[in-house]
């Protein structure tokens, strides 16, 4: 994959997720519990006029609706996972997590439209430093670098 563009900041990547969704109605983000339910949360909530939901790993069962409530996004009842974008989430390529490529691959053929996307969403090159930019058909990577400081 070859770089396409940069962006400072969290607003900077939820704008990188903006354009690159602009054209779908319907959004299923699959990822780790906890460690990627809040990203999920919040990027569905900046594209929150679309129909989005949550899949646990690769637990088709698990997909849950995204409502909008006045704390944001929370998850809701049982979804459709069938989707115009699989937005991965970069907790899925942790090497504890052991989520199996094979069996992530035939979850998104199940859920995936015709014509449909897949995008990585992480931070730290996860996708990258995994080996699974090779091992999934991602059209894009959406990655964040972040950098922090601790201040008293």
């Amino acid at each position: 994959m070859k770089k396409i563009s940069d962006f400072q900041g969290l607003n900077g990547n939820i704008v990188a997720f903006k354009e690159q969704v602009s054209e779908a109605e319907t959004i299923t983000f699959v990822g780790v519990p906890g460690v990627c339910t809040p990203f999920a949360e919040l990027f569905a909530y900046a594209v929150r006029d679309k129909k989005s939901c949550f899949i646990t790993l690769t637990d088709i069962n698990s997909a849950r609706s995204f409502e909008l409530t006045p704390q944001g996004m929370q998850l809701a009842g049982l979804a459709d996972p069938q989707a115009d974008v699989v937005a991965l989430l970069g907790g899925l390529a942790m090497p504890k997590v052991n989520v199996n490529i094979d069996e992530l691959n035939e979850l998104i053929g199940k859920i995936l439209n015709q014509n449909g996307k897949i995008i990585g969403l992480s931070y730290m090159d996860m996708f990258v430093e995994a080996g699974w930019q090779n091992k999934v058909n991602f059209d894009c990577i959406i990655d964040g670098t972040l950098m922090g400081t601790v201040k008293k």
